[in-house]
């Protein structure tokens, strides 16, 4: 179990730097950029904890909370010296999300769920944390930007957990190809600038004769 817990960890605090990143872009003070960090790194994780009944992570394991307070106060300092790019930002989210998308789905699974839900709880943990991050920063979430390549890596890096595990490969090994392979995709997709076709429907009226 010391490996999951690992990630996890890792998770908290890289959301804990894209989410201090995000309120800098925002010129928040400390205090707004601490709750936002907060929000980011356990938004995800709770609402998965509490669709399965069970108590939020961050209750019973305060170490979360002290990851996310020390790395957003750091990260903070870093920032008064170096101002970093969109591009920082959008890493920092894709490393937090591969980890986090795939701890999620290993709860699920140890819950006995079925693979279709084992998938929709990673997508849960890996995505919601970022989407009230960028609701609180006043931006569109990332999540549902048009175009952007991020809810789809994340249901694919966990259907992959999935399928290899049917296949018979252990746990481990295959939640390191979960989380590969939604960090790659993401960061493939960022800097390629890769997106997908965004739905656009003509007005009624609109070039008809």
């Amino acid at each position: 179990m010391i490996l999951p817990h690992a990630f996890d960890y890792a998770g908290t605090a890289v959301f804990a730097v894209s989410a201090v990143l995000a309120a800098g872009r925002k010129q928040l003070d400390l205090l707004g950029a601490v709750i936002i960090a907060l929000v980011t790194s356990t938004g995800g994780g709770t609402l998965r904890d509490l669709l399965l009944n069970r108590t939020p992570f961050w209750f019973t394991d305060t170490g979360y909370l002290v990851t996310i307070l020390v790395v957003a106060c750091t990260t903070v300092l870093v920032l008064r010296w170096r101002h970093p790019s969109e591009r920082l930002l959008e890493i920092a989210d894709a490393v937090g999300v591969a980890l986090f998308s795939i701890s999620g789905a290993r709860i699920a699974e140890a819950a006995g769920l079925p693979g279709l839900i084992v998938v929709v709880l990673a997508t849960i943990t890996g995505t919601f944390g970022g989407l009230l991050r960028d609701v609180l920063c006043n931006e569109i979430p990332l999540l549902l930007r048009p175009g952007t390549i991020y809810g789809v890596v994340v249901i694919a890096g966990a259907t992959l957990y999935v399928v290899l595990q049917s296949l018979g490969v252990s746990r481990d090994i295959a939640a390191l190809a979960g989380m590969l392979l939604i960090a790659s995709l993401r960061m493939v997709a960022i800097a390629r600038n890769i997106s997908l076709p965004a739905l656009r429907i003509r007005e009624p009226g609109r070039g008809d004769h």
